[in-house]
């Protein structure tokens, strides 16, 4: 592989990247946000003695209609991100603005109206339904709370909603333990659409279902994104199921964003050097195995709790310099990439996943392929 050491555009306010040109004002607006837990220790008395800093300083935006994917490993800050949209936690730092209205430290009363609007799926669809509570109470509890009273009664649009979802409204008076995996996300995700929101954040909405169930379900839901209009943030640890569902793509590492772009700009051509390596993980039939690029990363990823300086992602890269460490790379568009691709690298790849050698960091795989040559 080629270095390429083409220099980040200027940018003005790169803390604050634009990711789309001219485009109208984004749905929801997330500016610096951080997410610190905090560790306590000591005898006798509890204090604090560090933080897990789960997230680290986000940057993006999500408009009407669009689906953002959220890929990375695992620990990186995907699930914290979404409970922080959500306003299932407090952020640390930062602003969430939805629709022109700053939410991070909005109070009970004052997220009341916007609660229905920014509904969420859960990862597990054993522990996120009540089991003493049928289907019917399930799904026309948000209405119940919110005071909403659908033409016809919560009943009928209960029924309609299971219809929507791919179940039968005979469903109505079921308990959870009766239906598979499969068919309980399908639960919740007729629970969260049932307000009509206007984003919905999939929190693995597929990680715990069986392969063959899993296209049915992101089927469904591109199918409501698609009749009801709702923007989703999609978290993934599948690269394929996410090319598939979202339009834009948000790689993240370590509790930040390392890139953010298109898809087609993001999977065909991607610049940073931890997108590489995931991207030459992804097994895909159309690709020749001859000519698809193959990099195995060595170690597992830093602490959160003490993280390297500058660059996060350094200390595996195999392009890491002195600069890596003592700087920490903004979040711009970088000479070369389409508008809108943003990357957080000192030294980006070429724009091609074409082959041209292999990179093994591990010496002992290294050492195993020349013993194979």
């Amino acid at each position: 592989m080629s270095e390429n050491n083409s220099t980040t555009t200027a940018v003005a306010d790169a803390a604050i990247p634009e990711q789309r040109d001219g485009d109208a004002t984004p749905l929801l607006q997330v500016r610096d946000l951080h997410k610190h837990f905090p560790i306590k220790g000591g005898f006798p008395i509890r204090r604090t003695v560090g933080a897990v800093k789960a997230v680290d300083g986000l940057d993006f935006e999500v408009y009407a209609g669009e689906s953002l994917g959220l890929v990375g490993e695992s620990g990186c800050g995907k699930s914290t991100t979404g409970r922080l949209l959500t306003r299932l936690y407090e952020p640390t730092q930062g602003t969430i603005t939805y629709k022109g209205q700053d939410i991070s430290k909005a109070n009970r009363r004052q997220l009341a109206p916007i609660r229905s609007e920014i509904q969420m799926i859960f990862q597990d669809p054993y522990a996120s339904l009540n089991p003493r509570q049928t289907v019917g109470t399930i799904i026309s509890g948000p209405m119940e709370i919110n005071g909403i009273n659908p033409p016809g009664g919560r009943e009928k649009r209960v029924r309609e909603l299971l219809e929507i979802v791919g179940l039968s409204p005979e469903h109505y008076n079921r308990f959870p333990h009766e239906f598979s995996g499969g068919q309980r996300q399908r639960i919740g995700v007729a629970r969260a659409v049932a307000l009509e929101p206007k984003l919905i954040v999939a929190d693995e909405p597929v990680s715990a279902l069986d392969v063959s169930i899993q296209a049915q379900v992101v089927n469904l839901l591109q199918k409501v994104q698609r009749e009801m209009g709702i923007a989703f943030v999609f978290i993934a640890h599948d690269l394929a199921i996410v090319r598939h569902f979202s339009q834009r793509v948000a790689v993240m590492y370590l509790g930040k964003i390392v890139e953010i772009a298109d898809r087609d700009s993001l999977y065909n051509r991607p610049r940073h050097p931890y997108t590489h390596a995931l991207m030459s993980a992804v097994p895909d039939a159309d690709i020749d195995a001859n000519k698809k690029e193959r990099i195995r990363l060595e170690g597992d990823v830093p602490s959160p709790i003490s993280p390297p300086s500058g660059c996060r992602f350094r200390t595996r890269c195999w392009k890491a310099q002195d600069k890596c460490a003592t700087e920490e790379p903004p979040l711009v568009q970088i000479s070369g990439s389409q508008a809108g691709h943003l990357t957080a690298c000192h030294f980006p790849e070429d724009p091609t996943v074409e082959r041209t050698e292999d990179i093994i960091l591990d010496p002992a795989l290294a050492a195993l392929e020349d013993d194979k040559s």
